[in-house]
């Protein structure tokens, strides 16, 4: 009779554990989508990069957002804001834009490989650069030793962790667009060289306020949908669903 009880309670929890992975499978081990860090003001696509008229517009408060696709491409935006050890009051900050393509090793390595000619970077020192920030191209490969999806326990939704190249993790950061908004996947911005010093390149110093009148215009330019907590498996309904298959158990384990 025990063992009847014991194996009934055994079915039981090991058929609640096999759903709850069935179901999350597709989703648990997959980067795409837009993923933005907890300040949940930085997004990668139109609202943080103009490619028409090359503005980079800043958002209210500083973060990170990252964009994958499944057929291997990426995008990056990131607001920094850093003090100033000397004076307190001239905190330096930089907007940085970056796409390109991504690809994930065996050995769970993602590199991320920008199109060289389309990075764009605006840095402001307003200590020592007159209130004219400078805005020039930017490139740079990043490689991350090994990320991790999972599910924030206390919201209910996907986070991404990376780490970085030395296997620093990064502050985490969570699902907020699937499909991810961003540009087109492709070179936005052609030239034949990255390094031209004609006055329309982007080797030069421009205000920051001519560089963010079209925020506006580009924020609602995208058709990518906002992830709301809409899953099945939020960490409110694991407790119930918990809570319901040991109250079922302890009836069963009473009747039999």
């Amino acid at each position: 009779m025990w063992s009847k009880k014991f194996t009934l309670k055994k079915l039981i929890l090991g058929g609640y554990l096999f759903a709850q992975k069935v179901y999350c499978e597709d989703e648990s081990n997959s980067i795409y989508g837009t993923w933005s860090s907890k300040s949940n003001q930085v997004f990668t696509g139109p609202g943080f990069y103009d490619p028409v008229d090359e503005l980079l517009i800043e958002p209210s408060l500083p973060g990170l957002s990252y964009s994958f696709t499944e057929d291997g491409w990426y995008e990056e935006a990131t607001y920094q804001v850093s003090g100033n050890p000397r004076n307190p009051t001239c905190p330096m900050a930089s907007l940085i834009y970056q796409h390109g393509t991504y690809n994930i090793s065996e050995n769970g390595t993602l590199v991320l490989n920008p199109i060289e000619v389309d990075g764009r970077q605006l840095f402001s020192d307003p200590c020592n650069d007159d209130g004219v920030s400078t805005y020039s191209r930017y490139n740079q490969t990043e490689t991350f030793k090994e990320y991790a999806v999972g599910i924030d326990p206390y919201h209910g939704i996907y986070t991404l962790q990376l780490y970085q190249y030395d296997g620093t993790p990064m502050q985490p950061l969570y699902l907020a667009y699937r499909p991810p908004m961003m540009l087109p996947t492709e070179t936005l911005n052609p030239t034949s060289s990255a390094t031209s010093t004609d006055d329309s390149s982007s080797n030069k110093k421009r205000s920051l306020r001519s560089l963010v009148r079209r925020s506006l215009e580009n924020r609602h330019k995208t058709n990518a949908i906002k992830r709301q907590n809409t899953s099945f498996l939020t960490s409110n309904a694991i407790w119930y669903i918990s809570a319901g298959m040991l109250g079922v158990g302890s009836l069963l384990f009473l009747a039999f």
